[in-house]
């Protein structure tokens, strides 16, 4: 915990310290910001009940979107909250409260034995439970006010959350991605996430500069955790971006496009953390990124035939 009652929890999907959920404390109040998966769910109640919380004092699950690793435990931890509401963007409301499209969209890449060993059994969230988000919803949290700023660019249906008591955003993925493994002298280092299907490149360097102008102090991420030294990782981010959407371009025409995305991806993140000095040599710094290299292949390629549409 830091002084501002913000707890970091492991959610344990895939690896450790991948996916952040957070617990902030309000005078004996309890909410979560993001919720990792259903197998998350007992390591967020472990943390609850180490800060003296029962989950009865929970108010708030806010879910800054409703991609798997950040909102497909929801159902499963309202289940155990019986007195929390779930705040989500306008955009994914209609998923928490029938996830059976994104249920379904998720298995057609995955397959239903990977949804069940990642996942688990994705619930739904009784509508009468669920606060709809629009830009500049703010949250009355025992008092602490928090701000849900509609954010595109990673999706569609994202929005971050502003606490003014710490002068901090909880960004989800619209601040890229930032592990600890990668930290070098010259502090964290960052990669934007394009993961499918809704990447919008300009939309997502519009919500990076939205967030900066407010000149927070802390971002804190789901992958992962808190992160300082902003101006520089959202320069990195913009110039990034760029790089992507340059790559894109340049590898949209030919016959093996996915495997031209992943290698000039690969090569652009080996470059830069190289040259930032994180301590991993070239392999430990792909083993690191490799799910994220895939990830933003993929994604770029949905965005280069979503815009050719």
């Amino acid at each position: 915990m830091n002084q501002f009652g913000i707890h970091t929890i492991d959610t344990a999907f895939q690896r450790d310290h991948f996916d952040a959920a957070y617990l902030m404390v309000e005078k004996g109040r309890g909410a979560f910001i993001d919720c990792g998966t259903n197998h998350s769910v007992p390591n967020l109640l472990a943390v609850l009940k180490a800060q003296g919380l029962r989950p009865a004092d929970v108010d708030w699950l806010l879910v800054t979107h409703v991609h798997l690793d950040h909102a497909g435990g929801a159902g499963a931890l309202m289940a155990r909250l019986p007195n929390a509401r779930l705040v989500v963007h306008p955009r994914g409301a209609r998923h928490m409260i029938d996830p059976s499209k994104l249920i379904a969209g998720a298995t057609a890449v995955y397959g239903a034995e990977e949804m069940m060993r990642s996942y688990g059994e994705i619930l739904a969230v009784a509508e009468d439970r669920v606060v709809i988000a629009e830009d500049g919803h703010t949250v009355d949290f025992n008092g602490r006010e928090l701000l849900c700023l509609d954010t595109p660019g990673h999706a569609r249906h994202h929005y971050c959350v502003w606490d003014a008591r710490s002068r901090s955003w909880f960004t989800g993925d619209t601040f890229g991605l930032s592990y600890r493994e990668l930290d070098g002298a010259k502090g964290p280092f960052v990669i934007p996430t394009s993961s499918p299907v809704q990447f919008e490149p300009e939309a997502l360097k519009h919500s990076i500069s939205r967030l900066m102008s407010w000149q927070p102090e802390s971002m804190y991420l789901t992958h992962y955790g808190r992160v300082g030294d902003l101006q520089r990782l959202a320069r990195d981010l913009h110039e990034q971006i760029d790089a992507m959407v340059a790559i894109g371009r340049n590898c949209d025409e030919r016959a093996d496009r996915h495997r031209c995305l992943a290698a000039a991806l690969r090569a652009l993140y080996l470059e830069r953390a190289q040259a930032h000095g994180c301590p991993l040599d070239d392999a430990g710094v792909e083993k690191v990124l490799a799910m994220d290299i895939e990830l933003n292949a993929q994604g770029l390629a949905s965005w280069l035939d979503r815009d050719k549409r």
